[in-house]
């Protein structure tokens, strides 16, 4: 099989959601770092050393909540996530197009939805102490806020140049 490349011309939108799309990856990668790093010490801590820490559960919850929204955002950004892909597969290229353009609608919206109410619950839970942690009850939810902006920005940007980047012929 020989992969065509289509060449398209690249807009300052598509070059700053590539940039975004690079530290969303990155910071997905951290935060499973990070998960992996405080479980291990829970672990150590509650088994070896009988002396189990109390912030280790919250900052657990933050680091898989943002490792999830930013692994989400990066999913759409690459069309691997809400893609309805066997679909768009199914069918003949304008009807392709289209799937792709309804995609993009689709996940603006959810993405849109998630930015306002996550950050709706994040405003309205941050005077309140997380228990173990010096964090805001609700800090769980700025990642998804985030992630959500990020998936909707990502839409948008697809919907303007909606060609994929390699097609296996």
């Amino acid at each position: 099989m020989d992969a065509a490349v289509t060449p398209v011309s690249s807009t300052i939108l598509q070059r700053i959601c590539e940039r975004l799309a690079g530290w969303t990856i990155a910071t997905a990668a951290f935060a499973l770092l990070m998960l992996v790093l405080v479980q291990g010490w829970q672990v150590i801590a509650r088994y070896v050393l009988n002396d189990s820490p109390s912030w280790t559960e919250p900052v657990t919850l933050l680091m898989l909540s943002t490792a999830m929204s930013m692994g989400a955002a990066a999913g759409v950004h690459t069309r691997r996530h809400f893609a309805f892909s066997l679909l768009a597969e199914a069918l003949g290229p304008r009807a392709k197009h289209a799937v792709h353009k309804f995609q993009s609608v689709v996940v603006v919206i959810l993405g849109a939805m998630l930015a306002y109410w996550g950050g709706v619950l994040f405003v309205d839970g941050v005077h309140i102490p997380t228990a173990g942690a010096p964090l805001p009850e609700s800090i769980d939810y700025l990642p998804l806020a985030i992630g959500g902006a990020l998936m909707a920005l990502f839409a948008v940007s697809q919907m303007f140049h909606d060609a994929p980047a390699a097609e296996v012929h």
